[in-house]
């Protein structure tokens, strides 16, 4: 027998049952149709098996079903209204769609086997009994339930038992898939039975929480009533007033309206809470906290670029970029007041005056200044906080700086930036993208305080010795500025106009006349070997104090040596010219330095051996020059042993930049040539010959002008690298820019 078929996902009819639908879908209103004009008013009702399928197929319906008689059909607003009466199950053998997309069925009529009348009396009236205990028990159902049950078989009273229950649908159509009427009836009885005792346990929890909520109402009025004898005696207790402050503090705070309902909910839990509770002191130092942030207090800007830019000048020198960027914000912010901080990077070596400059941009814009050091830090609750929840809480290091300065605006300076740690105590890192991201910081959540706080008005200054060690998703976020090494000038301006007028007045008995620039230069070059001024400073100072203690009134070079001792620094770099010795510019945490690449060959098969604690990069260099050699000029190693020695064996060299100053060692040795000391090389070699572009040649050429070098052959890749170069380097340093070794070779040899 064919039939059409309608599909209800979230509603299930059983045999006995009326149902009152109203029906949008085109589909199901046409298959209405077809059942009221063709097929006697009858149609298959089903639910797919699983009640989650948006669009289930054939084989996600059931093999169930019920026919269900078309009562009325009513049109109403583009859609139908009919009433659906379930008259029995049926087994479905097919489903299939016919031309106009209406599903229809192939059905089978269920006999039922007839069931002993001893034991379907017996398994109704359990049935019946458990049902009562039901009614009592819950107001889902009144007696009048029982009067539809009388008289009815144990196939009728099942399924009229469960069309009235408040059970879920997945439950209703395994009721309605059941075929056998005594397994319906025990899986009811079952059901019934765990519905009462949930209901028992729910009745039991009711009259606990009554219990509880009128004994909390009776503490809140004996409360109340204390509140009105104390303060009548003039005894309001501490909590009280610390309630009644907690209340004014928010009143007048001017925060999302999420927090202040967060804030307010706190704050009533604290009013009813006795004071021994150990949660009553988490509570109160918790609105302590948060009540008293800055949340709309913050320091009025300098906003007179010039009067910016003179007070950094007066306190570093050099430094453009960095005061060129500032003094850019405060003349934009001028035009455009909501314009957000910028979030800079500093990088550069020790001592060149990052942190300093930081503190200096806070006193120069008129704000607050907070430093965090993240060097070594390894656990991100350090900048995020830990729940309130925890022993020994507190919020991250972020939220303490601005507790701390007490506005809203400050600068914070994150040092040591390119020395964090990712470990199994997570990655500090990654919390520094949220807070250094100007999208995402506007709602920062610590996690002690659990709720948004804006740091879109704080400047952040980062810094760092090295770029290449900060995480790539960092540097996206913020703006790099490169802060390079000194110049032997420089280092004596800064001394002559900033070191030495500091200490000197604080040493009353030495002028800084008595300093001439020669004494001055002597001192960076003998006792001193860094890329900024720390060392510096510290040597000046030693100097001052031993002048003071011995009435010292004029300096030269023997009284600086009888002072200060023997020179702790000299050059490795060889003053000499010798054959098979180049020099090479390295670059490392002092800045840029001079070095010596050495090459002696004796009898031997080809070997090659390499000294002076090199890298691997730097030995696989050695091997490309060897090959470079022996392929472009034809020289004939195979009888000779090689050995490459790089000077500061304390320290590990690596890079391939040394590439060029090693090729032209090994030529001097080979053409018996000698290389002027004060030429100095850097550049990377490929296999065809090719000086490739390498790092840091700013600094590299700065070191070079400080220890003396007259020319330097560079990569002519790093042209464009020589605007950011000092114009004194330019003017007294001649710079051979090369594309190949054959422009080098000819240039020396030819």
């Amino acid at each position: 027998m064919n039939i059409p078929v309608i599909i209800l996902k979230n509603l299930i009819i059983l045999p006995n049952q009326e149902i009152k639908l109203e029906l949008s879908n085109t589909i199901s209103q046409k298959s209405i149709a077809i059942a009221t004009n063709k097929y006697n008013n009858e149609i298959l009702v089903i639910a797919p098996i699983d009640t989650f399928e948006e669009e289930p197929g054939v084989d996600d319906l059931p093999k169930v079903g019920v026919i269900a008689k078309v009562v009325s059909r009513i049109v109403i607003n583009g859609g139908i209204q009919v009433v659906l009466r379930g008259i029995k199950r049926v087994a479905v053998t097919k489903y299939y769609n016919s031309n106009d997309d209406i599903l229809y069925s192939e059905i089978m009529h269920i006999t039922l086997p007839a069931l002993l009348k001893d034991e379907e009396s017996a398994i109704k009236r359990k049935l019946i009994a458990v049902l009562k205990e039901y009614i009592d028990s819950s107001n889902h159902l009144s007696n009048d339930v029982l009067g539809l049950l009388h008289n009815k078989n144990l196939n009728k009273t099942t399924d009229i038992i469960v069309s009235f229950l408040p059970f879920d649908v997945n439950k209703k159509l395994r009721y309605m898939q059941q075929i056998n009427p005594l397994k319906r009836a025990k899986a009811l009885i079952v059901d019934l039975s765990e519905e009462i005792k949930i209901i028992e346990l729910d009745n039991e929890l009711d009259e606990k929480v009554n219990k509880s909520f009128n004994e909390d109402q009776r503490k809140f009025i004996l409360k109340e009533k204390a509140k009105i004898i104390n303060k009548e005696l003039g005894e309001e207790n501490l909590s009280n007033s610390e309630i009644n402050r907690f209340k004014e503090q928010l009143s007048k705070l001017r925060i999302p309206s999420k927090t202040k309902e967060k804030l307010e909910r706190e704050i009533n839990k604290l009013e009813f809470m006795n004071e021994s509770s150990p949660e009553f002191s988490v509570i109160r130092n918790y609105l302590d906290y948060l009540l008293n942030l800055p949340w709309n207090k913050s320091t009025k800007e300098n906003a007179n670029f010039n009067k910016v830019k003179e007070s950094l000048d007066k306190t570093h020198y050099g430094l453009n970029e960095i005061k060129e960027r500032i003094t850019e914000y405060v003349a934009i912010k001028n035009i455009n007041k909501d314009i957000t901080p910028p979030i800079i990077c500093l990088v550069g070596p020790p001592g060149v005056g990052k942190t300093s400059i930081a503190s200096s941009i806070a006193t120069a814009l008129n704000r607050k200044f907070y430093k965090i050091s993240v060097g070594g830090l390894n656990d991100a609750t350090e900048l995020i906080g830990s729940r309130k929840t925890y022993l020994a809480s507190s919020p991250g290091k972020i939220i303490q700086g601005i507790s701390k300065v007490g506005v809203n605006n400050p600068v914070i300076l994150i040092d040591e930036v390119d020395k964090m740690v990712k470990d199994y105590k997570g990655d500090p890192a990654s919390v520094l993208l949220e807070v250094l991201d100007p999208v995402q910081n506007k709602s920062f959540v610590d996690n002690y305080l659990e709720e948004p706080f804006d740091l879109s008005n704080v400047l952040f200054i980062l810094t760092a010795n090295k770029q290449e060690d900060i995480p790539y998703a960092l540097i996206d976020r913020v703006e790099v500025i490169n802060m390079s090494s000194y110049t032997l000038f420089e280092k004596k301006d800064i001394a002559r106009k900033y070191l030495l007028p500091i200490i000197c007045e604080e040493h009353k008995l030495v002028e800084k006349e008595r300093f001439s620039d020669d004494s001055i230069a002597f001192i960076i070059n003998n006792y001193t070997k860094e890329a900024g001024v720390r060392e510096l400073s510290r040597v000046l100072t030693s100097l001052v104090r031993k002048m003071a203690i011995n009435n010292i009134k004029t300096i030269n070079k023997d009284k600086i040596i009888k002072l200060l001792g023997n020179p702790k620094y000299t050059s490795d770099a060889l003053k000499e010219d010798s054959i098979g010795v180049a020099s090479a510019l390295a670059y490392t945490a002092f800045g840029g330095e001079v070095t010596n690449v050495s090459v002696v060959s004796t009898a031997g098969s080809g070997k090659i051996i390499t000294t002076g604690n090199l890298g691997k990069i730097l030995q696989e260099s050695i091997e490309v020059i060897t090959t470079v050699v022996k392929s472009k000029y034809k020289y004939n190693l195979s009888k000779l042993d090689l050995h490459f020695h790089y000077l500061s064996a304390n320290d590990k060299k690596d890079g391939p930049s040394a590439g060029l100053a090693s090729i032209v060692a090994l030529i001097s040795l080979l053409e018996k040539k000698k290389i002027p000391s004060d030429i100095a090389f850097t550049g990377e070699l490929s296999l065809n010959g090719n000086i490739l572009k390498i790092g840091g040649l700013k600094e590299k050429l700065i070191g070079a002008y400080n220890n003396g070098i007259k020319t330097v052959y560079i990569p002519a890749s790093n042209e464009m690298d020589l605007v950011y170069l000092p114009d004194i380097i330019k003017e007294n340093m001649d710079i051979i820019l090369v594309n190949n070794i054959d422009e080098a070779y000819t240039k020396l040899f030819k």
